[in-house]
């Protein structure tokens, strides 16, 4: 059982707070991640609509089993392919504003996505930014805390997640 801020009490805590019920939509994010020269980097892109740095991430389809969704909206938004991890390395919450201007509470489940192939042009490449940087830099670049805090803890050791 974890303990901190990935424990159940936790998550259901943060929802509480943030939305007043639980999250109505389930989304998948990828962790991209290597090893350049020693150094364990991540890679951020950019969202569509603010220009926010976030991690790769979008509906699941029919069937898709969760790790895999995570996987492909890593390929289609960043141009990322390589092994996924079948263990979330967490979950975060957050507001979606659809294009109605409506917001939806979100809970996100994150996979590590270790990196074998970066593709110079991709589905988005147009519309984002991409950008490796090590965890301690993430941390400080995405908006949502639990988010920064997933990163950080996956950062001490992401072989505890290895595919």
């Amino acid at each position: 059982m974890l303990n901190g801020p990935l424990s159940q009490d936790h998550i259901t805590e943060r929802v509480r707070k943030l939305f007043g019920k639980a999250p109505l939509r389930l989304q998948v994010a990828a962790l991209p991640w290597r090893q350049n020269d020693g150094t364990l980097e991540v890679m951020l892109i950019t969202s569509r609509d603010t220009g926010r740095w976030v991690l790769p991430k979008g509906w699941p389809e029919a069937r898709e089993p969760l790790c895999e969704a995570a996987a492909r909206e890593a390929g289609e938004e960043a141009g990322l392919t390589g092994k996924v991890s079948t263990i979330e390395a967490g979950r975060y919450f957050y507001a979606k504003a659809l294009s109605t201007g409506q917001q939806v509470p979100c809970e996100v489940l994150v996979f590590p996505l270790l990196v074998d192939t970066i593709a110079d042009k991709w589905k988005e490449c147009h519309q984002r930014e991409r950008k490796w940087v090590t965890p301690a830099q993430a941390t400080r670049m995405v908006n949502e805390p639990d988010l920064g805090q997933i990163i950080a803890y996956f950062g001490t050791d992401p072989q505890r997640f290895a595919a």
